[in-house]
């Protein structure tokens, strides 16, 4: 099988997964709507279903990768760390995927498969990738309670999820208010201080566990 027929698999279901949800489409569905007559396309090419959202995400990966180390590279470069622009070098290279229809569908993907109890994109990103990059720039910024409670995660699927629901509501000749509006959210989001109540329920949480010293994020 050619790395054409791939690609028409990869393009009918990331459009399907887009309009109806990952859960909702059948492997069957995304063979026919490339054309293939072969029932066995989709389980050669990705094995499951979780391996056909990871190839999308993987063909987006790079363009957003190459945006958000250029951003990183900026923030380095700076006298200074500075939350927002670390909150930007997290939004604006997935923002900038609005502008296209295939960029619209990835992030109703991406949400998707970021929002759910067991996320087909792992929490823990990669070494080497931006997300990673961006993970280790931003703890220092963090109070440690905040790191604990995993404000990095909560950011990222936050952010997937308004970029999800703008792509969804249809092209737009201009997101720059919306991307902003979204930086400063996620900026809030990240800066937030963690509130004496929360800070004694994640204690008595991680003293149950046994681990009272754990410092994840």
């Amino acid at each position: 099988m050619t790395s054409a027929t791939r690609e028409r698999l990869l393009d009918a279901a990331q459009r399907l997964f887009a309009e109806r949800g990952v859960d909702a489409v059948s492997l069957r569905e995304i063979n026919q709507a490339a054309g293939s007559r072969n029932v066995t396309a989709v389980q050669y090419h990705f094995g499951d279903r979780a391996g056909v959202v990871r190839a999308i995400v993987e063909r987006h990966g790079p363009e957003v990768d190459a945006r958000r180390h250029a951003l990183l590279d900026a923030c380095d470069a700076a006298d200074a760390p500075d939350l927002r622009a670390l909150a930007g070098a997290l939004v604006r290279p997935p923002a900038a995927l609005l502008a296209t229809p295939g960029g619209r569908e990835y992030l109703q993907v991406w949400a998707d498969a970021l929002n759910r109890p067991r996320p087909f994109i792992p929490e823990d990103p990669p070494p080497g990738g931006s997300l990673c990059r961006w993970r280790t720039a931003v703890e220092p910024l963090l109070a440690p309670d905040a790191a604990r409670l995993h404000r990095r995660f909560t950011a990222m699927l936050y952010a997937s999820i308004e970029l999800a629901r703008r792509a969804r509501s249809g092209p737009h000749t201009d997101d720059r208010l919306f991307t902003g509006h979204l930086v400063d959210v996620i900026a809030a989001v990240l800066g937030a201080p963690v509130s004496a109540e929360t800070r004694r329920l994640a204690a008595e949480r991680d003293a149950a566990r046994g681990f009272p010293n754990v410092q994840d994020g």
